[in-house]
């Protein structure tokens, strides 16, 4: 499929996807006979991955590493499985310190409400 396709498909900007090429992230991509990308049937699904980890907080790098080698390679489940749980871990430790934040924040705006405390003029 050609870029077009793949950027309507997957829902990404052609050029977010041109990117992720350029960071290897999506292997290498055939030419035409016209110079035009040629993307497998497996691009999308990838591209799909891809955001998936970005908005879980996985950097490009973390990605590139997870992500199988070649299509021969496969994926490397058990180094999958233990990034995904160190993700996780991130993860509720992040909610455990927003919670905190957000208790904080409540309850400066309660003693501000009531008078209590007031920051200066």
């Amino acid at each position: 499929m050609n870029i077009g396709t793949l950027a309507k498909e997957s829902g990404l900007a052609q050029s977010r996807i041109r990117y992720y090429e350029a960071q290897g992230l999506l292997g290498a991509v055939k030419r035409g006979a016209n110079g035009y990308r040629v993307y497998g049937s497996d691009a999308a699904y990838l591209l799909g991955i891809i955001t998936t980890a970005q908005e879980a907080g996985f950097s490009l790098d973390e990605i590139r590493n997870l992500l199988p080698q070649s299509e021969a390679a496969g994926w490397d489940v058990p180094k999958l499985t233990a990034s995904l749980r160190a993700k996780l871990t991130d993860i509720i430790a992040l909610q455990a310190r927003l919670a905190r934040s957000q208790a904080d924040i409540e309850a400066m705006l309660v003693c501000i409400e009531r008078g209590d405390h007031a920051p200066p003029p």
